[in-house]
């Protein structure tokens, strides 16, 4: 018999890991191990993200063709169901936790917003069965296991008559990658996890083993989940602080004459350097924008440690969150002010084949120009409207619209595959290429057809 996962969450890594679940066994037995069902909240947006999947949709745009193949096989194989209705949950051997913790504030002191974290997991101790696994997949400021989750599901299963040890508790965070590979990152890489307890860490791996291909990618078990909770908050704000070290460098590549990304280039050629960073239009997303404040405000909030501070971290989150100012800068000067032009904005997405907003460096560059006066068309090949702002976006660029300027955001795939004269149609607007978004070759066509152009981290 089929054992139950429910997936708590049904965003950008939970509406994935759900399917990577309900393949779980295929790629060996040919059937599935599991009965998946995936949960989410009775909202406009959770009901919309039910509706695609119990219809073998991925609810959210993908370039990643497996994905979308493996969603609609899923579907049709009848493992993969999704629900706002918390009944599975009562028989669920698995529930993998991917529901949001957010930060209140990310400029200033800001604070950990941990009611809706900790109301999805009161909703688990209060329904689930005894001898249940809970997996928290989230990205959590550390101690969040031990000292939030742990002591929450101990209340509920007292307050259900059973003892307080009754589920299995572990932390196995997502390294989860949008774009075309997409589903590999969940299936085809290296995870980190912890028990609570021991029993809780075998059960961890012996789950985890069937849905990730170990015999390529095995496992990396820690002693405890703050571990492995700080194990993922590291990285991430290893990854921000070096995008924000490269600001810098951008602006004096510009200054100087230099190519930096051929800088760049030539010293990724070195192995111990091959993670540089490059300049770039901004930091974007759910995890970089926020994950370098956990462990300072964890510091504070949840383990209660005294004379602990992060400032690179800090400083990190300003300079990333401050990158979109810059391209605004070049515009302004270029155009001399901002009332009035007409600019279009190619790509709203956080990153280049992924339709995820959240944090997107694109939305500060648009509130500032908008605020200035600018009138700011929006396009992205991935979307069609932008929910954040509430506001429609052209996934198709079939020529240049009348505008001054023309701001290349996110290097999307179809941008690369751009014919500047083509596309121009006998336009000349200024062309800012604020994340290596073009080919050498394109900048070089747009400037033979008459425009000025300049890059985010080229100097001219």
């Amino acid at each position: 018999m089929q054992k139950q996962v429910c997936i708590q969450g049904l965003g950008f890594v939970g509406a994935a890991m759900a399917v990577a679940c309900a393949q779980a066994g295929k790629r060996q037995q040919g059937k599935p191990l599991y009965q998946v069902v995936g949960l989410d909240l009775d909202s406009p947006v959770g009901r919309e993200r039910i509706r695609k999947l119990n219809e073998g949709v991925f609810p959210f745009g993908t370039t990643d063709n497996d994905l979308i193949r493996l969603t609609a096989d899923s579907h049709a194989t009848g493992n993969l169901n999704a629900t706002s209705d918390i009944e599975p949950l009562r028989t669920a051997d698995v529930v993998v936790v991917d529901v949001h913790f957010d930060i209140g504030d990310l400029s200033g002191d800001g604070h950990l917003k941990t009611g809706p974290f900790l109301e999805a997991i009161k909703t688990l101790g209060r329904n689930i069965p005894q001898g249940c696994l809970v997996i928290v997949e989230t990205t959590v400021p550390p101690g969040t296991c031990r000292n939030i989750v742990k002591p929450a599901l101990a209340q509920c299963a007292l307050e259900r008559g059973l003892p307080e040890d009754a589920f299995l508790l572990a932390h196995a965070y997502e390294r989860v990658m949008p774009g075309d590979q997409y589903l590999a990152s969940i299936t085809d890489y290296w995870r980190v996890f912890a028990g609570d307890t021991p029993a809780a860490a075998d059960a961890c791996e012996a789950f985890m083993s069937t849905v990730v291909n170990v015999a390529e990618y095995p496992l990396t078990r820690l002693s405890n989940t703050t571990a492995s909770e700080t194990s993922k908050v590291l990285e991430n704000s290893y990854r921000a602080l070096t995008i924000a070290f490269m600001d810098e460098w951008g602006k004096f590549a510009e200054k100087a004459g230099v190519d930096m990304f051929e800088v760049v280039g030539a010293i990724r050629k070195r192995p111990t350097h091959s993670n540089i960073r490059q300049p770039g239009f901004g930091v974007g997303g759910y995890c970089l924008t926020k994950d370098p404040l956990f462990a300072d405000l964890a510091a504070k909030d949840i383990l209660g440690l005294d004379g602990i501070e992060f400032p690179l971290s800090r400083m990190a989150v300003r300079i990333n969150q401050a990158m979109p100012l810059h391209p605004v800068d070049k515009l302004r000067t270029h155009l001399g002010g901002l009332n009035g032009a007409r600019v279009l904005l190619a790509g709203v997405s956080y990153r280049q084949d992924v339709a995820d907003t959240r944090y997107s460096p694109s939305q500060t560059f648009y509130e500032i120009a908008v605020g200035e006066g600018a009138v700011v068309m929006c396009a992205d090949p991935l979307l069609n409207y932008w929910d954040d702002l509430q506001i429609p976006v052209d996934d198709a660029l079939p020529s240049c619209p009348d505008v001054d300027a023309v701001v290349f955001a996110v290097p999307h795939k179809e941008y690369k595959k751009l014919d500047p004269v083509a596309w121009l149609d006998g336009r000349t607007p200024y062309i800012l290429d604020s994340n290596d978004c073009l080919s050498a070759a394109q900048r070089e066509a747009f400037v033979q057809a008459g425009c000025r152009v300049e890059s985010v981290g080229r100097g001219s």
